[in-house]
């Protein structure tokens, strides 16, 4: 039997096992319908231009496969690079192609999608910003955007669109429902709006500049990528993190996991009119990023984890006022889950909203808290778990019915679970330094992967000989779930896809890069 990883895979140094293969185009497919058949997961896949080093462009796949994470590399020459697309093996390859395309000119043969991703009318066809002959500070006219939706023929059909730009204050997205009646028949997103720039940004920073970049991503998850960033950095290193600060870095992750639970469950009471149920739970997460903010200097945290560590210790105090933060916490979350639970309006709302079957959920690649809620049990700290959480005994929950009302039972599942874990690293917290200084940067390739709230965020660094980053690419779960968003808000009526898209709460800015 063949094993998982392939056998000339060389390790990669950092925190979760990984390890590092190279496959001629021709072999990429092959290799990753092997992957699938042992239970492979896609994580990311994405491009590089590597002809300033006569490498051509080559085309990244992150895999998880049990024994750890397998990236494979497939150099693509200089000239009309392309490989056969992955789509019908990892459905979730789908979007990350078509943005490869749009960024890098990497083509996809075979794909059943060939539209533009993220171009819209920013820049012209034919024009490709991450390649290392466009200039970071080149403008291009703005042009007409034509994007070919997806039309519903038929007696009574109509179509709804929303967005991009919402009422709330929120990223952009926009959102084309075709409608019979209030009834879904099919929504097409289109995201990318902002074009940010944040690949191309990263091109020739420090690693410190690179750690303040990655940790801005998607705000919401600053520590996650933070986190991942530094894994990637210090596994190019060889750098030897102290272990209080990969405890501190645990406790900030488990934070940020209880305060966006919060902040969700407050809004999807507020979706289904309950509003008590919107200001109790925002007002818990206040709490909570006050207390961020009174023992780390800011309410997300931001900027507290870099390669070598963490910025700061936790003051003397810190560790009783987070035991009785989670001791106060875990009563008023125990008590509003009851309320929630039986209110008859609420549950009606919930259940049987949205749902993503099981099957449909583990053949399309749902990811995080989403899948788990739809039986998909993965969860990094579980399944590939580095220092501290090889010790923790992480309670993973999870729950099949796949709606609203599982996803919304997720939350309150995993805040308890993270308050129980965040009292566990306190007691077992080890005394020592919190960061180590950075030598030289050394030049290399490395990869960070952390369980984040919505789920796995991966971060890949090449560093160049100079010592400046060639090379970033973060990666937020949200590529793998917002088309199954698609697929859950069909057969629903119109005025449930607010409640329906706040159970996933995906990001936009994690996937505008």
């Amino acid at each position: 039997m063949q094993s998982e990883i392939p056998l000339d895979a060389t390790p990669l140094r950092g925190a979760v096992q990984a390890r590092r293969a190279q496959l001629s185009p021709p072999a990429l497919h092959a290799e990753c319908e092997r992957a699938k058949a042992q239970g492979a997961r896609l994580i990311a896949l994405w491009g590089c231009d590597d002809t300033d080093l006569g490498r051509g462009f080559v085309l990244h796949v992150a895999l998880l496969l049990r024994a750890g994470l397998l990236c494979i590399d497939v150099p693509l020459g200089t000239e009309h690079p392309h490989y056969a697309s992955i789509a019908d093996i990892f459905p979730a390859a789908l979007r990350m192609q078509r943005a490869a395309y749009d960024l890098l000119g990497i083509h996809a043969q075979g794909s059943p999608d060939q539209r533009k991703w993220l171009r819209h009318g920013a820049w012209p066809g034919g024009v490709f910003p991450l390649r290392r002959s466009v200039a970071a500070d080149a403008r291009f006219e703005p042009s007409e955007d034509h994007y070919p939706f997806v039309r519903v023929e038929g007696e009574g059909v109509h179509e709804i669109p929303v967005g991009p730009v919402h009422a709330g204050t929120i990223e952009p997205g926009h959102f084309r429902f075709s409608i019979v009646g209030e009834a879904v028949l099919r929504l097409e997103e289109r995201l990318g709006y902002k074009h940010k720039g944040i690949e191309k940004r990263a091109q020739g920073m420090t690693v410190e500049e690179g750690a303040r970049l990655a940790g801005r991503v998607s705000g919401d998850s600053t520590v996650a990528y933070a986190c991942a960033y530094a894994q990637a950095v210090e596994g190019i290193d060889g750098i030897e993190v102290p272990p209080r600060a990969l405890c501190l870095r645990s406790i900030l992750l488990e934070l940020e996991r209880v305060h966006n639970h919060l902040g969700d469950l407050g809004y999807l009471g507020n979706d289904v009119a309950l509003a008590f149920g919107f200001f109790q739970f925002w007002r818990l997460k206040e709490t909570v990023l006050r207390a961020i903010a009174l023992l780390w200097g800011h309410r997300y945290a931001m900027d507290q984890i870099v390669p070598g560590g963490v910025t700061r210790d936790l003051p003397a105090e810190g560790p009783q006022r987070l035991f009785e933060l989670c001791g106060a916490l875990e009563r008023e979350v125990s008590t509003l889950r009851g309320i929630y639970d039986e209110h008859a309006g609420v549950q009606d709302r919930f259940m049987g909203a949205g749902r993503v079957a099981p099957e449909l959920a583990e053949s399309l690649g749902l990811t995080g808290l989403a899948g788990r809620a739809s039986g998909v049990a993965c969860d990094l700290r579980v399944d590939h778990p580095c220092v501290p959480y090889d010790r923790l005994d992480v309670r993973m929950a999870t729950h099949a019915a796949g709606d609203v009302a599982a996803r919304v039972a997720m939350r309150f599942d995993e805040v308890i679970e993270s308050l129980r874990l965040i009292r566990v690293l306190l007691g077992q917290m080890p005394a020592g330094e919190v960061h180590v200084p950075l030598g030289p940067a050394a030049s290399g390739f490395g990869i960070g992967l952390v369980e984040g709230w919505r789920g796995e965020v991966l971060v890949a660094v090449e560093i160049g000989a100079d010592a400046r980053l060639r090379r970033l690419h973060p990666h937020d779960p949200s590529w793998q779930n917002w088309p199954l968003l698609e697929r859950a808000v069909l057969d629903n009526i119109v005025p449930d896809f607010p409640l329906i898209n706040k159970s996933f709460n995906l990001s936009y800015s994690g996937q505008d890069l």
